[in-house]
Order: structure tokens, then sequence, then C-alpha cells
């Protein structure tokens, strides 16, 4: 790590004959840095001696570099608060730095952090790399590096370093990525067919931005027959961009200015949260849902209009911008199914408070319980506020291509479909592609007579798998018959029940080479709950679920062991 002779520039407004004033700071900061430089030398001297002796004492090393990972998250918090706390105060705070012989163990670490805020993770060193060491990038530019590498870095870790049956047995097994796997041999004979393989000019060539009319008329049909539309949906409104996320990214733009809100009811999807902020600086206000029955609660994780008022008028009383909720149906990760009735009133509520609703339903052919009846937005005789109700589909889920980069937006808004549909001159699908998926979407025999059921029975042996695998385990889980994945409660696993203790079970999942989704990235009020992708090969999800044990033994273990020597101290 490099320091520049220029890396203390004199600020906007401030005259040259105060940077001597606040030389103190600066060497502090110096201070810091060199300090945290040690330790990082330190832990990937630990990190290469664990691999030369990984036979020898795996645990113990494992154990070790976990100590050091948590004591340099400390550190970097350190950092962080100095500098925010000298950039706010007039750099007059002092900071005491962890002692390089400090032999605290992982919890000890996490003590120290007792006077954050309630809830707040452990921050990671590669959260706040950039900030550190790029001189290149724009302020805008680090706080996208930053907001990229907290979002992404275990994806990375497991992009580098997949498992394969043959190839790379001891890689990563994602179950932390909602991606349905279960079908892939019907897809790729599907997509294997002549009809595919049509090549002409119009293809090759740029197109309509809001996407090629012959793609966009298809996705009309295909949501009038499926969503069971009341009237033929029209061509107009539809635009199709390279990824759902990206039509929400897009419709966050076209409705808010920087600084505005949506609400959104948690758990919730992570991904709304990057979209959100990458181009559109727009906040997410968590309606906070419990788990807990109560009277007021008959079911976990109940969304009720008195919470939707609530929390509005809350936002509004901390004078922000409320202009839309986000909803999505089936909800990921709860996997529940709102009903008619419950759709009608959170749109009514939208309307009484001139908000716009964003409707995500990208699982709505994915609900696999023939009991369990999913009611699309679109399947409503009349809208509350139409020109305010837009809804999001993509194949991602229900067909399990997220590689194709797809997602639609169905509006009634020309005002919002026009805006919208500018962004494909960035985010547009290529043509092959959407000729791929127009053929692949007009196959209704294929859809309905192959397709959907070996999916639905599918998804429903994985799930009947997990959970019965979770009830052995005595692990509380929400038992839906929608969507890709189960919401687990692993509670019993954290001592204390902490989002930092959540945060190190995450951990020790990653270092047994499996991946799963915390609670916290979803904005979850509790911590301890975690996403569980089923929708998985069955060889591979029994390996994953192998992994699954074995992390939750070791933790039993691990608190066996700190009972004795606690009681032995006694």
């Amino acid at each position: 790590m490099s320091l520049r002779s220029d890396a203390f520039p004199v600020p906007c407004g401030q005259k040259p004959g105060q940077v001597s004033k606040d030389q103190s700071f600066c060497t502090q900061v110096l201070e810091m840095v060199l300090h945290l430089q040690r330790r990082i030398d330190e832990h990937f001297l630990l990190l290469t001696t664990t691999r030369q002796s990984l036979q020898l004492e795996e645990q113990k090393h494992a154990q070790s570099i976990r100590v050091q990972e948590v004591l340099l998250d400390h550190l970097i918090h350190q950092m962080v608060s100095f500098l925010e706390s000298g950039a706010t105060s007039g750099l007059e705070h002092q900071v005491s730095l962890l002692s390089l012989e400090s032999s605290s163990d992982v919890r000890s670490a996490q003590r120290a952090q007792s006077s954050r805020h309630p809830g707040q993770l452990i921050p990671k060193w590669t959260d706040f790399e950039p900030a550190f060491v790029s001189h290149d990038l724009s302020n805008r530019g680090s706080d996208i590096s930053v907001l990229y590498h907290s979002s992404f870095q275990d994806y990375n870790a497991y992009q580098g370093d997949k498992y394969h049956e043959d190839k790379n047995t001891l890689g990563f097994i994602n179950l932390g990525t909602s991606e349905n796997k279960l079908c892939i041999d019907l897809i790729i004979e599907r997509l294997c067919r002549s009809d595919m393989n049509h090549i002409d000019e119009v293809l090759l060539q740029y197109s309509d931005w809001r996407g090629q009319p012959f793609l966009r008329e298809e996705v009309a049909r295909f949501l009038t027959y499926y969503c069971k539309a009341p009237a033929r949906l029209d061509p107009e409104n539809v635009v199709v961009l390279n990824g759902c996320c990206s039509v929400f990214s897009a419709l966050a733009m076209v409705l808010c200015d920087p600084g505005e809100a949506f609400l959104v009811p948690t758990p919730f999807y992570g991904g709304f949260a990057f979209s959100s902020r990458l181009y559109a600086k727009v906040e997410l206000v968590p309606v906070y849902l419990e788990s807990e029955i109560t009277g007021t609660n008959t079911c976990p994780f109940q969304l009720t209009v008195d919470k939707l008022e609530d929390t509005l008028l809350q936002a509004r009383l901390m004078e922000k911008k409320v202009r839309g909720l986000v909803l999505t149906n089936p909800q990921n990760p709860l996997g529940d199914v709102y009903s008619q009735d419950s759709l009608k009133e959170y749109l009514e509520f939208a309307k009484r408070n001139d908000l716009h609703v964003i409707i995500d339903e990208i699982y709505m052919l994915s609900v696999f319980d023939e009991s369990i009846t999913f009611h699309s937005v679109l399947s409503m005789e009349s809208l509350p506020d139409p020109n305010r109700t837009h809804v999001i589909w993509g194949t991602s889920k229900d067909f399990g291509i997220s590689g194709f980069r797809f997602g639609a937006l169905y509006t009634h808004n020309k005002e919002v479909a026009s805006a919208v549909g500018s962004f494909g001159y960035l985010h547009g699908i290529s043509g092959i592609t959407q000729h791929k998926l127009c053929q692949l979407l007009q196959d209704r025999e294929w859809i309905d007579t192959v397709y959907l059921p070996t999916n639905h029975f599918r998804l429903r042996k994985a799930h009947a798998y997990i959970t019965n695998k979770l009830q052995s385990l005595e692990i509380p889980f929400l038992c839906r018959g929608s969507g890709l994945y189960v919401w687990i409660n692993l509670k019993k696993y954290l001592e204390p029940c902490t989002f930092e203790e959540e945060w190190l079970l995450h951990r020790r999942f990653l270092d047994n080479k499996l991946m799963l989704s915390c609670g916290k990235n979803y904005m979850c009020k509790e911590p301890g709950w975690f996403c569980l992708i089923f929708a998985e090969r069955p060889l591979r999800l029994k390996l994953a679920m192998l992994r699954f044990c074995r992390v939750l033994e070791e933790q039993k273990q691990e608190w066996i062991e700190k009972q004795l020597a606690d009681a032995m101290k006694e």
C-alpha cells in the first residue's frame, strides 16, 4: 500500500494556512494505516502458514484466521469512525488503537464493537479497500466500487471456485443465489431445436430501444395468457431490458429524484438495494415485518396496511419523500403468495397516498403447490390506480435461464414506458437472444404439457427433501409452496443472537465452501434468519446439506467446549 505525497489536499473553501493546524490528524491517520498494514501482513503470513500445515492443524488455523479477520475489521472500523469524527468535529477526537499484542478471541473483538448502532454488521476489508487505495476514481466511482465489492464479494469468490463433480470437488456450492437448475436438461433440449437457429438482417442491427416489436408483442400475449388478464395486454406498454434489475433500476431513475425513497416490506430481495443505489441513488425505506405470531400478526412476517401506514408516517416525519411501494409476488425470500384481497388493499393504500406501486412477479410460474393460486396484479378487473401500477417479469427464475438477461416491464403509463424504454440504449438485449426468447415464449404447448409440469414436480421433490432434512435437524422454517427457496431460522445456533454472530456463522458456511444468504442481506429486522435455495440438482443438493450439517455441528461443538472452559474457570 503506497502513500502519495498529495494524499491530504486542502479542502474546498479552506485556507492553505489551515493545513498545518490539522497535521496531527494526518499523522494519526498515517499511523493507523501503517498499523493496519502490519496487521494485514500478519494475516497473510498466517494464511500462508495455514496452507503449509493444513493437514496437521486445520481447525486450529482456521479459527486463528477468523480471529485475525475480526481484528482487521475492528481496525478498519476505527479508521472509518476516526475519519468521520475528524470531518464533523474539527479533527479533535482521539482513538486508541488495538494492541498489536492482542490475543483476544473472536467474540472479544466483537464486543469491542458494542458502541456501534444496533444491528450494524462488522465492516469487511473489501468493503473499504477502494476508498483507501484508489487515486483514479471519482467520489462517485469510489462509492460504486465500495457498493459493488460489499454486495458481491462472496459471489465473486464463488465464481472463481465453483464446485464441479469432476474438475473441482472442493469448490463452492451455491445455495445463496436464486437460480433454478432443476430443468436445465429440458431448456437445453428446447433451445437446440431448429426454430431457435435463425439469423436474419434485422437481428444483426440496432432495434427499437424498447425491444424488438415481435418480442414485445409475444410478451404481451404471454402475460395476457399466464396472468389471466381480463383483456388483451397492449404491446406498446411493454419494455424489455437485460434483466429485471435493469428494469427496476430504470423505474427508480424515472420515478424518483436522488434522495427520494420507496417503501419495501422486509425481508426483501437484496438486489433491489444495489439496483436502486447504483444509478438512481434512491433510498429503500424498510417496512419491518416480525416473525412472532401475535393478535395483529396472524402469520409470520405478515404485511398489513397498518404497517405500511405507520412506516410511511414515520418516513414523512423524518422529511423523506416517499414516491412508491415495492412488492414481490410470490415474495422473495418468504415464499408468500398474496391473495387478491390483500393485493387490492396494498394498491388502495398506495392510491390514497399518491404512491407508485412496482410489483415484481418474477416467480409467478414457480408456484409448485397445487393448493395455492397465484393472482397477478394484471388479472384484476380494475386497478385502483392503473397509471401508477408497474409490473416486472422475466425468465430467469421460472425458466432457469438467468444467463439470457431478460426482464420485461408492463405499465399502462405511456410516459413511464417511454422513459424506461430509453434505457434500452444502454441495457438492450441482443437481437439473436430476443428471437430465441420469442420462440420459447410462444411455444405454449411445450410450456404447458412438458416444461411447467416437470418443473413443478421437481421443485416439489427438492422442497420436500430440504424441508424433511430441516425437520430432522429441528430447524424452524417457513413452509411455503412457491419460489426456489426456504426461509430458515438458525437463531438457536447464535450465542448471543446478534447480527455479528449471524455474520460469523455466514463466514463459517463460506469456510466450508457453502454459500447461503444471511437475513441481514434481506434487511431482516431479526438476526438468525437465512435463505436456502433448494432448486439445485439432487446430488449437489445432498452434498451441500452434508456441508450444512457439518457447519452446525462445528458450531455446537464450539459452544460445548466454551461452556466447559467457563465451568473450569469458575
